[in-house]
């Protein structure tokens, strides 16, 4: 088994080295448009009132256990999440699901399933074992694809990512098909953090490895297929990496950790070439108990995090900000805190995903008790009032 690895690994490096050597230019990074201002004076000339943050559950279907949710904004304003549901993580009966939310009339659609084992294997021609980590990104054509892992042999160092895209906003897909991010045996991809766009419409994505190793890279996407791929960590401690970007030039990523030794803490890595190449930089003084952090640019470039500051369990989920370019965090609010011990055991919350509305409000998803998928929505306004304060301390 040793000698056939190592054959295996062999072919994939001589391979990869072709590959590298084909590899097209690199662009920069594609600025984020800056959003439409809210219009935030009455006709009265008042301001107009802050409204607090809400809450929502995403509607129950029979599954009793749901998990990895994620969000993106639609033409019409309103926004589609994505989870996978099933009886438990990484069974067979598994389905990734959707549901619509309306800002006008504060509410969620019923959920509808996207696609289950059975469809992904009639779609790619190949045995599916279960499905995760569905991932929606706006391509620079405007149709929607949604990105998901998947797993044929293994556990989830096993996957490979699969995708589909969409010409009306998620109410139908294309057949899916699947990203070939290694050119030998395509194995050990996974995704969580949202995509962005390069200055040359390719699509970079942040995905992570978790077969002998565990590290983050930056995938280069142009019509279906991977262009380019570069190692953002190194390792066997960095997973999930998410990107904040600075200048067509700079960006830091911030990682979950997975350290068996050493400080919980979140980790960080640079580029300074448009994530040609990637330098690790020093912890944030954020504890991390090896679980998924969610990261969002606002308009103005300040940024927030949705994380569980502990170093152990996952029963506390705070909202941090950081003013533009700086790695200054402090937590804002505190969206869930379980001091209770119900049989021995926390309740979890988890896997959260920020994204940003139309409106310039945030939306985050989150994973709730692995019962349900829980929704909160804060005013552009209460964050800038929070920003403000935290200002001021």
């Amino acid at each position: 088994m040793r000698i056939f690895t190592l054959c295996m690994l062999a072919l994939a490096g001589v391979v990869g080295w072709v590959h590298i050597d084909a590899r097209p230019p690199w662009a920069p990074f594609a600025m984020p448009a800056p959003a439409p201002e809210r219009e935030h004076l009455s006709a009265k000339g008042k301001q107009q009132a802050m409204v607090e943050p809400q809450s929502f559950f995403i509607p129950e279907t029979a599954a009793p256990s749901v998990h990895a949710a994620s969000l993106i904004a639609l033409a019409d304003g309103k926004l589609r999440a994505f989870w996978f549901a099933g009886s438990r993580e990484g069974a067979a009966d598994v389905v990734i699901q959707s549901a619509v939310f309306d800002p006008q009339a504060s509410a969620w659609s019923q959920p509808t399933v996207v696609i289950d084992r059975v469809a992904a294997e009639k779609g790619l021609a190949r045995y599916i074992a279960k499905l995760g980590n569905p991932l929606p990104v706006r391509a620079s054509d405007g149709k929607l694809h949604l990105y998901f892992v998947t797993v044929s042999v293994g556990g989830w160092a096993g996957s490979s990512i699969s995708w589909m895209e969409s010409n009306d906003d998620g109410l139908s897909w294309s057949r899916p098909q699947r990203l070939i991010t290694s050119p030998a045996l395509n194995l050990s991809t996974l995704i969580k953090g949202p995509g962005f766009d390069f200055a040359d419409q390719s699509l970079g994505l942040p995905v992570y490895h978790e077969w002998m190793g565990k590290f983050g890279e930056l995938v280069r996407i142009e019509q279906g297929r991977v262009m380019d791929k570069r190692r953002m960590s190194s390792g066997r401690a960095l997973l999930q990496p998410i990107v904040f970007i600075e200048s067509p030039e700079t960006a830091v990523a911030y990682f979950r950790q997975a350290r068996s030794t050493g400080p919980k803490r979140i980790p960080s890595s640079h580029t300074r070439d448009a994530g040609q190449s990637w330098l690790i930089g020093g912890d944030l003084e954020l504890s991390n108990p090896n679980a998924a952090i969610a990261g969002l640019q606002l308009a103005n470039g300040d940024r927030i995090m949705a994380i569980n500051d502990l170093e152990a369990a996952r029963h506390r989920l705070v909202l941090v900000m950081a003013p533009a370019g700086s790695d200054d965090w402090s937590v804002i609010e505190v969206i869930e805190s379980d001091d209770v011990l119900v049989n021995g055991l926390h309740r979890e919350f988890s896997y959260p995903y920020l994204t940003l509305a139309t409106s310039g409000d945030v939306h985050l998803v989150y994973t709730y008790d692995r019962k349900k998928i829980k929704h909160i929505q804060f005013d552009a306004q209460w964050l800038e009032m929070k920003k403000t304060q935290k200002g001021a301390l």
